[in-house]
């Protein structure tokens, strides 16, 4: 599962990082070191300039809401509990396989995080859990494999600005060995030279494209607790504990 990431680039960066043709951003989000699901993020799409056009689709940016909302949903709370989408069922489920046929995305992150249950135990008894943060190596963007939706609101009017709602979920796959000790579940990361063919519409949903990142290319380390709580925010929760500070 990956529940909470991080992003802090800005969309400029953004722009230049996955060679964007189009950014449809009128304001830029600040940076989130928290996200949390039903937030507002980036997404890297790409769209056709119009229905009728024989034009390549377009790359964009845009800001997306974190929980997938189907386009035959009745209301749009389902989006709380559509957070991630499995690798696994991303092709079958009624939920997805639309959106994995023609609407795949890109979700720019700096990491995200994951809870590792420790020896320590709570109040209440229980297994106190330390948060990691996962990133890559290199520091570079975490490029996420995602699907985005476009849920029409049927009780705003036609020419209501606000009557689509953009909506996306990160698909997640199995966690490679480094990582799987912390969580058995990670974001599916695409790797550079791939993501032409994901965001490519005119690539139907090909199990082919589900591929795991190569290996070895993470590292993890222990944050602060800070973390647990969505209120809390800014860059001190990225940073690694001393090593007096970790929990045994």
């Amino acid at each position: 599962m990956c529940g909470r990431y991080a992003s802090s680039r800005r969309p400029e960066d953004l722009l230049d990082e996955f060679d964007i043709v189009e950014s449809r951003i009128q304001d830029a989000l600040e940076a989130d070191y928290n996200v949390a699901p039903t937030k507002e993020v980036y997404a890297v799409v790409e769209r056709p300039p119009s229905k009728e056009s024989a034009e390549p689709p377009e790359r964009q940016l845009r800001v997306l809401t974190w929980g997938l909302v189907p386009s035959w949903a009745k209301e749009p709370s389902i989006g709380n509990r559509m957070i991630n989408a499995r690798m696994e069922t991303v092709a079958e489920k009624p939920a997805y396989k639309r959106a994995f046929a023609k609407r795949r995305c890109l979700l720019p992150a700096d990491g995200y995080f994951e809870w590792y249950p420790t020896e320590a135990l709570t109040a209440a008894g229980k297994p106190r859990k330390q948060p990691f943060f996962i990133r890559p190596q290199d520091h570079g963007v975490l490029a996420m494999a995602g699907l985005y939706e476009i849920w029409r609101d049927p009780d705003r009017t036609e020419d209501d600005p606000d009557r689509f709602r953009w909506t996306c979920t990160i698909i997640t796959t199995q966690a490679e060995d480094s990582v799987g000790h912390i969580h058995d579940r990670m974001p599916l990361m695409v790797e550079r030279d791939r993501w032409a063919a994901w965001l490519d519409p005119r690539v139907g949903g090909d199990t082919d494209l589900l591929v795991p990142a190569a290996p070895g290319r993470l590292e993890a380390f222990p944050v602060s607790t800070l973390v647990s709580n969505v209120r809390n925010n800014g860059p001190e929760l990225v940073e690694p504990l001393p090593l007096e500070e970790t929990p045994s």
